[in-house]
């Protein structure tokens, strides 16, 4: 039983590798990517700090498109406006990230 399976499988071998096709063609060479994809120096946000009186301001632009001050007032704690639909419109923020707000169903009441 193990010759005739063995013996099958050879037959089935040799008949998948004499079936090859006469006329293959090498593929053609990957071409370049398009020009107009951004490099990542592109994405990366230029930030330029100045001083607005006593209050420090981080202005964070992308493409030359501002979208978020940070604003560092001399008392310490920094506040964000961050332009969240890119109109223009500022909102503030006093901290970025934190927006996240888990679901908070009641499962049970006492």
């Amino acid at each position: 039983m193990r010759r005739l399976t063995l013996l099958s499988a050879f037959v089935i071998a040799a008949a998948a590798h004499a079936e090859k096709p006469a006329d293959l063609q090498p593929l053609p060479d990957i071409p370049p990517p398009p020009l107009s994809v951004a490099s990542d120096a592109d994405l990366e946000p230029q930030v330029t700090i100045t001083k607005r009186g006593e209050d420090k301001v981080e202005e964070y632009r992308v493409n030359g498109k501002l979208y978020m001050l940070k604003v560092t007032p001399p008392h310490g704690v920094p506040y964000y406006l961050v332009d969240d639909k890119g109109d223009g419109v500022m909102t503030r923020r006093d901290t970025i990230g934190a927006d996240v707000k888990p679901p908070m169903w009641v499962i049970y009441r006492f």
